[in-house]
């Protein structure tokens, strides 16, 4: 989603032929997934973090232009709101240290980038959705600069036809808005975990990914403050599902699907997915490459199937199919997105190791539980995780369980004899499921600590404003202290 789009680049008023495009696109992947193209595959994992920048006393910084300009670093780049940036962690082998490696870079980056912008008093925090945030700071005047932004609020707008809506009513206290622009959106800030996998096991694992969703957001909730309200304690969730919506009422009623969802079915293979993504989500982009994916396979070369790649990211499933081509050569992968940033490099890592090892235990094992368990019962899953986090009750073989006790009896376990499959160090993967064991058995997400910590506050005589505040000067501190969230002090 970072690559730069103009409106001049968008074929508007050709929708039959960007249509006919997206169909032949999908029809070369489909050639090239039956013709073996996707060769020499590596077991290979990603990571990009979003950030947020917050001065000294934890209120939103908008001047990302400035501090990727002082940082001049090729792998951070802008996200939607002025007070966004995101970190990309280049490609491992999912072997030996890489745990290790992924929280050291993550941790360097971060310590780095705090003295360099010092300067411009901002501080870089990862947060799921940073408190301070007012409505004032998210409008469309306050998106970052890249015109791929402003183009993307105009052209939902369009397809919407009225202004979007966020109604949350079922949380600790309600927030319900109205917005002309998807703007919003810069809130929530995410970690994405990406995994290459082969086409011949792409729909094993994206199934596992699925299945596992709820368990992910429950132990790792770190979003619970929107507009100054308590809502769930993973709120990004359902606040992305709603504000970027596009479907008008009839469509609602028709039983469209939305732009956000963690998907309808368990899938049989990769391509399903590019095919619903042509056939179900009219694209807000279109556009036609000079590039033909027929001539490109015919020439013996992968095609990039620019058209579809930009169309799959302006959906946004909470694992995405994403295809690739590097160094020539074609790749497919997931990108897991239900994660929220922070709250610091090894809680995110400790929430990959929970999800790599975990999915390739699911994979691995002679009965995967997702064949004896409906779809819908994964959506339910996640969306009682985001609203309940570690007091939730989760579906699994046929049973609801308390999260926290399906976690350190079932899924920790299994998440570790996946990371042994994988050839993970043995003390990295001990080091790492202890983080999120540790946090399950204290009762102490970052969400947790939020809500903890601001309650103390308020009790003491501030504002609620004022207790947000204070509470995320002191996230910032403890987060550069590298402490996991379940050893911080709660006041």
């Amino acid at each position: 989603m970072g690559d730069r789009v103009d409106a001049s680049a968008l074929v508007v008023g050709n929708g039959d032929e960007v249509q006919r495009r997206l169909q032949r696109c999908v029809a070369a992947l489909q050639r090239m997934v039956d013709g073996g193209w996707f060769v020499g595959h590596e077991d290979t994992v990603g990571m990009e973090v979003e950030l947020d920048l917050v001065d000294p006393l934890g209120q939103p910084r908008l001047i990302n232009d400035a501090v990727l300009t002082r940082l001049g670093r090729a792998d951070m780049q802008h996200e939607l709101g002025q007070f966004n940036v995101e970190l990309n962690l280049p490609p491992r082998r999912l072997q030996g240290r890489v745990l290790h490696d992924s929280e050291r870079d993550v941790a360097e980056v971060l310590d780095t980038c705090r003295a360099r912008i010092e300067g411009l008093g901002a501080r870089l925090v990862a947060v799921g959705m940073l408190p301070t945030l007012s409505a004032e700071q998210l409008t469309v005047e306050r998106i970052s600069g890249n015109p791929r932004y402003a183009l993307l609020c105009r052209r939902m707008r369009a397809a919407r036809h009225r202004p979007f809506l966020v109604h949350i009513i079922d949380g600790c206290e309600p927030v319900e808005f109205a917005t002309d622009s998807v703007a919003p959106e810069a809130a929530a800030t995410s970690l994405q975990l990406h995994l290459r996998v082969s086409p011949d096991r792409f729909a094993v694992y994206y199934n596992a990914a699925q299945l596992i969703a709820g368990a992910q957001v429950a132990v790792a909730a770190n979003s619970p403050y929107l507009l100054a309200r308590q809502a769930w304690q993973e709120t990004r969730i359902t606040l992305l599902e709603q504000l970027l919506d596009t479907r008008r009422g009839r469509e609602v009623r028709a039983g469209a699907p939305a732009r956000v969802r963690l998907g309808d079915r368990w899938v049989n293979g990769p391509v399903e997915l590019f095919d619903d993504l042509v056939r179900l989500f009219p694209p807000l982009f279109p556009t036609l490459d000079a590039e033909d994916p027929d001539a490109a396979l015919q020439a013996g070369r992968a095609p990039g199937l620019r058209e579809l790649r930009l169309h799959n990211g302006t959906v946004w499933r909470w694992n995405r199919p994403v295809y690739d081509v590097q160094d020539g050569r074609p790749q497919l992968r997931i990108e897991n997105r239900v994660l929220p940033s922070g709250p610091t490099a090894v809680d995110m890592v400790a929430n990959a190791a929970f999800y790599y090892g975990l999915v390739r235990a699911i994979v691995d094992s002679d009965s995967p539980p997702w064949r004896q368990m409906p779809f819908a019962a994964a959506e339910r899953n996640l969306h009682r995780a985001a609203r309940d986090g570690l007091a939730a009750r989760l579906f699994w073989r046929g049973v609801d369980h308390p999260v926290d006790q399906l976690t350190r009896e079932v899924l920790l376990p299994a998440a570790a004899a996946g990371l042994d499959a994988w050839g993970v160090d043995g003390r990295d993967r001990d080091r790492y499921l202890g983080v999120v064991e540790a946090r399950v058995r204290c009762r102490r997400t970052g969400a947790a600590w939020q809500t903890e910590t601001v309650r103390y506050l308020e009790e003491h005589g501030l504002q609620r404003i004022a207790a947000l505040r204070e509470m995320t000067r002191r996230y910032a501190e403890h987060a550069h202290t590298g402490a996991p969230v379940h050893e911080w002090a709660v006041p």
